[in-house]
């Protein structure tokens, strides 16, 4: 289950469960889609794959069991802003990789 990471690793904007701009990779790094585009590249510094848009924890019980009440965010928040001259390299050696073939 989605850890639903409480906010963007690289400028701690807040990002709640019903967040549209929460971005993530495949080991659940979360950044907001603005890191996402206009410093990332499309590519996560941590493991250099790619992001999709998380999905959003239902607020209502429509199966029992499976709201936000019933599996809450986590509350631990990830700050650790990106280096960027580290990631321009990173971005430099997967540039033109699709994500789905890094």
């Amino acid at each position: 289950m989605l850890q639903l990471r409480p906010s963007c690793e690289h400028c701690d904007r807040d990002l709640p469960p019903s967040s549209t701009h929460a971005m993530i990779c495949s080991f659940e790094c979360t950044f907001c889609e603005d890191c996402v585009h206009n410093v990332l590249d499309n590519v996560c510094p941590n493991c250099g794959g790619g992001f999709v848009p998380r999905p959003i924890r239902p607020v209502e019980n429509w199966r029992p069991g499976t709201s936000v009440a019933n599996h809450p965010p986590v509350a631990e928040r990830r700050f650790r802003p990106v280096d960027l001259t580290a990631h321009a390299a990173l971005v430099a050696k997967v540039a033109g990789t699709p994500p789905a073939q890094r």
